[in-house]
Order: C-alpha cells, then sequence, then structure tokens
C-alpha cells in the first residue's frame, strides 16, 4: 500500500440499500457528491419498496452486519441511505457502538432551534402515504411536522419501483412543485427538509422556488463527518 493510499481512510460508513436506479451527482449513493472519502457497504435485499412501504425492523439484523462490516474496515460513523430508517436509529447505534445518524429527520429539532417564533421545519418525502408519526417519532421530530410527498409522480416510481433509468427533469419539476405547494398550504413553514435520499440534487432548485433553507442527508451527513474527521488547521 503507497503512502497516499494508507493516508485514505474513510471515517464514514453509509449502509447502501439494494438498489438499481441511477445515483446521479448529489445523490448520497454516488461517491463523486462527496468533498471527503467515504465507504459503502450493500444491505443485500433492503430494497426501496421494502423499506419504505414495509418494516424496515425486520431487516435489522442484515443492517448490523452490514454496518459491522464497514467498522471493521475502520468506519467511525455510519449513516444510510433511506429517510425512512430513522426507525433503525435506536437499534442500530446500540448495535454498533459508534455514532450512527440513520435519517435527514434527526435534523429538525435542531432547525426548528433555529427558526424564528412562530416558524417550524416541513418535511419532502418520497411517501407521504408510509411517512407515519414513529419515524418522526424516531428522528425526535415533532409529530405535527408538516409533510408533503411525490407519491405519485415519476421520481417516486422510479425510486421505489428501482428502475434502471431517471427522468431527472421531471424528477426536478415535480420535487419543486411539491415543495411550492407545500409552503402554500402552510406559511409558517421556515425550512424545508428532504426525508429522501435521493432528493439533494434537486436542493438548490427547492431553495431557489421557495426561498427558504433546504436541508438534506446531505448537509446532515457533512457535518457528521465534520466530527468524525476533524479539519487540521
Amino acid at each position: 500500500m503507497t503512502q497516499p493510499e494508507q493516508q485514505i481512510k474513510p471515517r464514514l460508513g453509509i449502509l447502501l440499500l439494494d438498489t438499481a436506479f441511477p445515483r446521479i451527482l448529489g445523490d448520497i449513493g454516488n461517491p463523486e457528491s462527496w468533498p471527503f472519502h467515504v465507504r459503502y457497504e450493500v444491505v443485500k435485499g433492503a430494497t426501496p419498496d421494502a423499506i419504505v412501504k414495509g418494516d424496515p425492523t425486520q431487516m435489522l439484523n442484515a443492517f448490523i452486519e452490514a454496518g459491522q462490516k464497514l467498522i471493521a474496515n475502520g468506519c467511525t460513523g455510519i449513516t444510510t441511505t433511506c429517510g425512512f430508517l430513522s426507525l433503525l436509529q435506536d437499534d442500530l447505534k446500540s448495535a454498533l457502538g459508534v455514532p450512527v445518524a440513520t435519517s435527514s429527520l434527526m435534523q429538525i429539532p435542531t432547525i426548528n432551534a433555529l427558526l424564528p417564533s412562530g416558524k417550524c421545519a416541513a418535511v419532502l418525502t418520497i411517501s407521504a402515504e408510509s411517512l407515519t408519526a414513529a419515524h418522526l417519532k424516531a428522528a425526535g421530530a415533532p409529530l405535527d411536522t408538516p409533510i408533503i410527498g411525490t407519491d405519485d409522480g415519476a421520481f417516486s416510481a422510479a425510486i421505489l419501483g428501482n428502475k434502471p433509468e431517471l427522468d431527472v427533469d421531471a424528477s426536478k419539476a415535480e420535487i419543486t412543485a411539491a415543495a411550492k405547494q407545500l409552503c402554500a398550504a402552510h406559511p409558517h413553514v421556515g425550512a424545508l427538509v428532504l426525508e429522501c435520499t435521493n432528493m439533494p440534487p434537486y436542493a438548490a432548485a427547492v431553495a431557489e422556488a421557495t426561498g427558504l433553507p433546504v436541508y438534506s442527508i446531505y448537509s446532515l451527513v457533512s457535518w457528521f463527518e465534520a466530527g468524525l474527521a476533524p479539519r487540521s488547521f
């Protein structure tokens, strides 16, 4: 192993769902999205539909085993590639013994603390039908957090259907339209949180369309990794 290779030791391990859809730039599963090195481990059988529409607690052992592989390879913090995995937060951190950040939804309490009185964070999700109070509670988020989904659009169909093709332009249009609809319905919304880890490529468009701060798994993981591997000054 050369000296440069020895210096590149990813501290962040990412539990990757078992997917076939394109991982475009900005997606958590595209290593080029990150300004630091990461290590991935696929959780076999954990398809998007199984996690979002099903019960992810039934696959806890598979996530633990994949997390243990990442830790054995030097990772000191673990994250995941689906916001619905907030349901596994407590079990994973207990089983793995390292810091774990399962869901972008975990940012909601901090964001709410930053906002002016009367304002709150709202959630844009891949499936409003499937996002329950249990997911919010597991993330420490208020149960009355406003939520909207892209349930019936091409984006959700491509990701949840695990399709090999993704219409990026249609996805951007759907996600920004949903965000504007959410803000119109809830004028007290002061920031948006993208539940889906495949939505960060569209975060800038959402921010421009709504005029609000937009947080996602990208913002959470960037903060998380900064603690795992602090910058040297």
